[in-house]
This record gives C-alpha cells, sequence and structure tokens, in this order.
C-alpha cells in the first residue's frame, strides 16, 4: 500500500510541476481580463500619425497592450484630425479593457457620439 500511495504523490506532484512550467513558456499573449487588472495602472500616449493627424498607444503597468497608428474601423492610415480626438478614444479604450472588454473594439457610432468622426 505504501509504495502506491508514494507513487500517486509523485506522480501527481510532476503533473503540477509540468503544467506550470508549460503555462510559462508558452509565450502567448495574454489580455488582462477586469477581473485580475483592476490595481494596474492604465496609461496612454497621444502619438502623431500620418498626414499630420493623430492617434495612440495604451499601457498597463507601462507595458504597451495596443498601438494604433490609425482610426479604427475606418479603411487607410490616417489617424485623428487633433489630439483631443486620439485622446477620447484612448480612454474609451481603457474604460473597455477595465470592464474585461478584449479586444476593445471601437464603433463608428462610439466615434460619432463623441463627436469624433
Amino acid at each position: 500500500m505504501r509504495p502506491v500511495l508514494v507513487f500517486f504523490f509523485l506522480s501527481t506532484a510532476l503533473l503540477v510541476s509540468t503544467r506550470s512550467n508549460a503555462d510559462q513558456q508558452t509565450g502567448s499573449a495574454k489580455f488582462p481580463n477586469g477581473k485580475t487588472q483592476k490595481i494596474a495602472v492604465y496609461t496612454y500616449t497621444i502619438i502623431p500619425a500620418e498626414n499630420k493627424t493623430w492617434c495612440y498607444d495604451i499601457y498597463i503597468d507601462k507595458k504597451l497592450i495596443i498601438h494604433q497608428p490609425s482610426i479604427p474601423g475606418l479603411p487607410g492610415n490616417d489617424g485623428f484630425k487633433t489630439k483631443a480626438d486620439a485622446e477620447k478614444i484612448a480612454k474609451l479604450v481603457i474604460d473597455k479593457i477595465k470592464k474585461g472588454e478584449m479586444p476593445p473594439s471601437i464603433t463608428i457610432e462610439e466615434m460619432k457620439k463623441l463627436k469624433v468622426l
């Protein structure tokens, strides 16, 4: 009976260790969810884009999460006409991330409501 118990505990320990190492080595991007990121620091940077327009980067705990070099959902490479417009959308994206929405898609209607388009 004793060798069976030893085998059981060793097998369980090996399985837990293997899963833990596999989770750490996957290297896949993991988006934050609203529950685990409530104490995180969310920031944004307004960046220049093509044709004298503006876009944004979103950071969580100083790590770049989203680089948005153009207006989301529209064709072309141009950004927003003003820094203030880009800032409105960056703040909306952060609000969506905090609520756990991933990806934090922005609709044309939302941009119209914020008077960005």
